[in-house]
């Protein structure tokens, strides 16, 4: 089971309830007024309180600005009455906030998620905003918070068959040597974000994402970060079950989803095996989950079929991760 709750500011709250699935929806949040601590803006959120207790975390922003800023989410959880000390995510971005650690009360923050062991039954969520922190007193913006329980939801309950998304195919191997088996995420969002009408070269993306303090391109936090920059909106969930992505993809929502496959666990794709590896679901035909692959070495070849076992197995068994985007407010 997971739990998405959300807030936002200056975003219509149609729009926003609109393109999330009712099964994790939560309901909006009434944003709260930033405040100043030393030199970083900060918003408060919470407590939220999940359905059942959680034991995975996943915050994102959506600041629809092309100011630069940096932003680092910093998570309190409370068991049996009691809450534990803040913990912090990595910074995105240029600046340097006060030292919080990553550890804390059974809390561990692993760059962009965090894991509560023993789970927990509530949350609190601190924003913390540096840089241009004042652009949170003007621009749009959307805050989420994904919280998973552990448990897989039931996999036989969703539509056989939803047409495929027509999401332009892109693929990461056109892109320079350095960086090209590195940069899905970035390509992944591409694709998204041309779907939706934000066509930005994958190059654009990549740098705007590339997080040099661990020398990754996929830090699931910035993919939001980025596709905001440039107006389209977006957050992160935990997928338990395949009910909440159909939900979206019906409703013209493709999901970027994060997956991770031994060789030979999931046939037809480009690569034997991946540590972690995103992709962009388009639809659902049958046994069958229909995939935009950046990895494919054509574009002709992007557009994969994938078994949906199998991609059940390499998605959600694995990480359930996914991005989701909607169309841009403006």
């Amino acid at each position: 089971m997971t739990d998405l709750f959300a807030a936002c500011a200056r975003l219509p709250a149609g729009l926003v309830t609109e393109a999330i699935p009712p099964s994790v929806r939560c309901g909006l949040q009434y944003a709260p007024a930033p405040r100043r601590e030393g030199n970083d803006v900060v918003l408060d959120f919470g407590p939220w309180v999940p359905r059942a207790p959680a034991c995975h975390l996943l915050p994102s922003l959506a600041l629809l600005t092309p100011d630069p800023y940096a932003v680092r989410f910093e998570v309190s959880g409370r068991r049996r009455g009691a809450w534990t000390s803040w913990i912090a995510t990595t910074t995105l971005g240029d600046h340097d906030f006060a030292s919080l650690p990553t550890t804390a009360d059974g809390l561990t923050a692993d760059i962009d998620e965090i894991r509560a062991t023993p789970p927990v039954d509530a949350v609190r969520l601190r924003l913390r905003v540096g840089g241009d922190g004042e652009s949170l007193h003007h621009a749009a913006w959307l805050v989420t918070l994904s919280a998973w329980d552990g448990a897989l939801g039931s996999q036989g309950s969703t539509p056989s068959s939803i047409l495929p998304l027509a999401v332009p195919a892109r693929t990461q191997l056109g892109e320079p040597d350095t960086v090209r088996l590195r940069i899905c995420s970035p390509t992944s969002i591409g694709m998204v974000m041309e779907y939706l009408g934000r066509a930005v070269p994958t190059m654009t993306l990549a740098d705007a994402v590339f997080h040099a303090p661990t020398d990754r391109y996929g830090v699931w936090a910035a993919a939001v970060r980025a596709a905001a920059a440039h107006g389209v909106p977006g957050y992160l969930l935990r997928f338990s079950d395949w009910e909440a992505a159909a939900w979206c993809l019906a409703r013209g929502l493709p999901i970027v989803a994060s997956i991770r496959f031994s060789p030979g666990e999931l046939r037809n794709a480009p690569i034997p095996d991946t540590t972690g590896h995103l992709v962009v679901i388009t639809g659902l035909d049958g046994n069958a989950v229909l995939v935009n692959d950046p990895v494919a070495s054509e574009i002709p070849l992007v557009p994969r079929r994938y078994d949906r076992e199998e991609f059940t197995r390499a998605w959600l068994e694995k990480s359930g991760v996914g991005y989701v985007f909607f169309p841009p407010v403006s």
